[in-house]
């Protein structure tokens, strides 16, 4: 059985969390009421996955996610508000080393978050596939633009697709690619709508690409990037003049997730005319196998990350599986690697 801590300054919250795993088949075997319990408890236990709280006195848990990665790395999920702040401090403990978060609904304090038990508990699932040791091999602070050099392809487009461990990679990738590659670029993270516009400002200011959160009938260039939104599947409507437009639809979801990979990468070999690379990154599931083959078919590139980068080797060897990646690399190859398929291309 997978064996949980719980660590969140509310009485209630720490409860209802607890009753929610028991309820799905976790044990959880400790709560703690701050970050320092929590590493402390952590220690103590082994446990398979933790969900931490943001916000909390003595330490927080962007304080204690950093400190259980060095001292007993452990899959830990982030439960955020769904709020600006929370959002930024969220992905501050996915680049610490957290896997994955959950927003609370209805705030720090949320009585409706027994309305969402499945998807914490699938969350919880998630993430003790996850090897919190991956994030040794992505750290987004010594990240630095690659070399420019000649002989890129013209008016290359790139989509890259990701989940579970996926923004601190994206990030990586994204700040390493040279303004003189002239991509255009379209990212699907799995995240949930309030999320992706704090996730698309932290790229813009850590890349020299100009990177939004995407909206309908946005037209995007080259040196130009577009974060899918939240909750919104995000299509390639139209190309021309070396512009691509973007059209946002709510159609069902697809693998369970909106955005979804699939549907831009599909998209993009449709609409696409000219060099085309698609990457899938770490993540749970099956999302983007589809889409790599349309774009393999469609005579694109295509690039996975390895097993031993990922946080989550799923989303990666369900795209390896249909025989139509290209090749395979670590996470901080990934850039070199996009660059060196574009210039093949030139």
């Amino acid at each position: 059985m997978t064996r949980a801590v719980v660590v969140d300054d509310s009485h209630f919250m720490r409860t209802v969390i607890s009753d929610i795993l028991e309820e799905g088949g976790i044990e959880v075997v400790a709560q703690a009421g701050d970050g320092t319990e929590g590493v402390e408890a952590v220690a103590e236990h082994d446990p398979d996955v933790v969900t931490m709280d943001v916000e909390m006195p003595r330490m927080d848990g962007i304080e204690a996610v950093e400190e259980i990665m060095a001292t007993n790395p452990t899959p830990v999920l982030m439960l955020s508000a769904h709020t600006e702040d929370g959002a930024e401090a969220t992905f501050e403990a996915l680049e610490k080393g957290a896997v994955d978060f959950l927003a609370k609904p209805g705030g720090e304090v949320s009585t409706e978050i027994s309305a969402h038990g499945d998807a914490l508990v699938e969350k919880i699932r998630s993430a003790t596939r996850a090897d919190p040791e991956s994030v040794e091999d992505v750290d987004t602070a010594t990240s630095g633009t690659l070399d420019a050099d000649h002989g890129y392809a013209e008016n290359p487009t790139l989509v890259v697709g990701a989940s579970t461990g996926g923004p601190r990679v994206v990030e990586r990738v994204l700040s390493s690619l040279p303004l003189e590659a002239d991509l255009r670029v379209l990212v699907v993270q799995h995240m949930p709508d309030g999320f992706t516009a704090r996730f698309a400002e932290r790229l813009d200011r850590r890349s020299e690409y100009d990177v939004r959160e995407a909206a309908d009938g946005l037209r995007i260039g080259g040196g130009e990037a577009v974060v899918a939104k939240g909750d919104y599947h995000m299509e390639v409507a139209g190309y021309g003049h070396g512009r691509l437009r973007i059209r946002l639809q709510q159609d069902e979801a697809m693998h369970g997730v909106r955005p979804a990979i699939d549907v831009t990468m599909e998209t993009a070999a449709e609409k696409v005319d000219g060099p085309l690379t698609g990457v899938v990154l770490t993540g749970m599931g099956s999302d983007g196998a589809t889409g790599i083959e349309a774009i393999e078919d469609a005579g694109g590139a295509t690039l996975a990350q390895d097993e031993e980068t990922c946080s989550v080797f799923g989303i990666p060897a369900r795209a390896i599986e249909t025989g139509c990646v290209d090749s395979v690399h670590p996470a901080d190859e990934i850039a070199k690697a996009i660059l060196d398929t574009i210039r093949d291309n030139g």
